[in-house]
């Protein structure tokens, strides 16, 4: 007489199945936050303003104004212009 299951008393383990159901569920939570923490990166500075941040910067070492695309940075870091907000001196972004 054969026996199609045989059942060992005690017995602890894992079938081959459910490690790949674990296998299966890690891989998918990884890929998600994989993308997740892609998705986290900070976005690229415009040409615009590296160059009006570099000017500012300029100024204040060399104690010098610095003028750039339309606004005038001055040696104390404010900057006046239309490029640039007239409360705070800051470059506005295009």
């Amino acid at each position: 007489m054969m026996r199609a299951w045989c059942v060992v008393r005690g017995a602890w383990g894992v079938t081959l199945v459910e490690l790949l159901v674990v296998l299966a569920v890690l891989g998918v939570i990884l890929g998600v936050s994989g993308l997740a923490l892609g998705a986290l990166k900070a976005p690229r500075e415009s040409q615009l303003m590296l160059e009006l941040r570099e000017a500012r910067a300029s100024a204040i070492r060399s104690g010098v104004p610095r003028t750039t695309h339309h606004a005038r940075f001055l040696p104390d870091g404010r900057a006046i212009g239309p490029g640039v907000d007239p409360l705070t001196g800051a470059p506005l972004a295009k």
